[in-house]
């Protein structure tokens, strides 16, 4: 189903000014995600992997940093971060980046229709801090190396065709990438305290080996009007992208992003923040923002990577906060959908659902150790909303 969005435009008066002028421009812009019952009820007490879930559901642990991946001779690589899974006839692969320097990469897992692991293997080696990245139509996973003058790769999730470096897309701090089918478009999110948020528009659809790396541009504000200008070098030397536009919008830490429906999603760490830009009507608001929270604490902090699902559920994990993976609904309500309890040095990483939406992956980027060495990856299976 499409996500929707309630616009509130009867927003006056104490209120407006709470969410920092969502009128702006006359316009009525939603208000940021308030806390309130997530749509599958209360956490119950931590399992025997530690981690708390609602009713229903239930967690494994699927591989360990520097240990055999269970029924494979595949030793699994360390700090797994962004990730993203792909049918594979009546299974499915999950991919996972390994963010260190050197060395990096990605690894992939690959399941049987009833979930038994029948393979692990390396896709991406030699490569730096690859941490997101994205997923594209064609069946590729796009791994970003969150370094200074960082590539994009382009990589084989079954492991058969080597990995193609993408210059076109820019030289930058890479984090995470979504691909708009409907645009032509890859979107681009840069990990740095003044980064900006791009798109590429391939020459060819399907082919990465060429084309236009844009820049938005927009006003100093939470929400409004947006535009997109050429980056004249994305090679980034020696002026960096970023510093290229004059007017280029300026996002404190992006991380995660999500594309659906003709909106994309993306997350500043650096300011808690779920960002949205409508692109059919070119206008960007605030999703969530932990410091517009009315009434309470605010249940989602350290806000990082994201996902959705087919229902239009958006799923934002944690770096740091309490360890969880919060549920942002299309009512615009944001819960707690799970708790990783004894892990507090490390952070949520790789949020992705097979594709039948009934099992979520995702890792501990440096579990009980609180070290690189340390990280887990899990799945969680239950009722999710389809």
């Amino acid at each position: 189903m499409e996500r929707r969005t309630f616009l509130r435009g009867a927003v006056v008066g104490t209120s407006a000014a709470a969410f920092g002028g969502t009128l702006m421009r006359g316009a009525a812009y939603a208000v940021p995600a308030q806390p309130g019952p997530g749509p599958y009820g209360a956490l119950g007490p931590a399992d025997a992997n530690g981690i708390m879930l609602p009713g229903g559901f239930s967690s494994r642990v699927i591989a360990r940093s520097g240990q055999t991946v269970s029924g494979t001779s595949y030793t699994w690589h360390n700090a797994p971060d962004g990730g993203a899974c792909y049918s594979d006839g009546t299974g499915w692969i999950y991919v996972s980046n390994s963010e260190i320097n050197p060395s990096g990469g990605a690894s992939a897992v690959r399941f049987n229709s009833s979930g038994t692991i029948t393979s692990a293997y390396r896709i991406l080696s030699g490569t730096r801090q690859n941490c997101a990245g994205g997923k594209t139509p064609w069946n590729t996973w796009l791994s970003c190396e969150e370094v200074s003058l960082g590539y994009v790769y382009e990589t084989d999730p079954w492991g058969v065709n080597a990995a193609v470096r993408r210059p076109a897309m820019g030289r930058f701090k890479h984090e995470a990438a979504a691909a708009d089918p409907g645009r032509q478009a890859v979107y681009l999110t840069e990990d740095e305290s003044d980064g900006c948020f791009y798109r590429f528009l391939p020459t060819t659809w399907g082919n990465l080996s060429s084309g236009t790396l844009q820049v938005l541009v927009a006003g100093s504000g939470t929400s409004g009007s947006f535009s997109w200008q050429n980056v004249p070098d994305p090679d980034g030397s020696p002026t960096t992208t970023r510093n290229q536009v004059s007017g280029a919008k300026r996002f404190n830490g992006g991380e995660g992003c999500h594309y659906a429906n003709d909106t994309v999603w993306f997350t500043t760490k650096g300011d808690n923040r779920v960002w949205q830009l409508n692109l059919a009507g070119n206008t960007y608001e605030l999703a969530y923002d932990d410091s517009l929270v009315v009434g309470g604490s605010a249940p989602l902090t350290g806000v990082d990577n994201v996902t959705g699902s087919s229902f239009g559920d958006l799923y934002v994990a944690e770096d740091g906060g309490t360890m969880e993976i919060c549920v942002i609904t299309p009512d615009d309500v944001v819960a707690p959908f799970l708790r990783i309890t004894g892990q507090s040095s490390s952070e949520i990483t790789g949020p992705a659902f097979s594709p039948a939406g009934n099992r979520l992956y995702f890792s501990s980027q440096r579990g009980t150790s609180g070290s690189s060495s340390g990280g887990i990856t899990y799945e969680v299976t239950g009722p999710f909303r389809t």
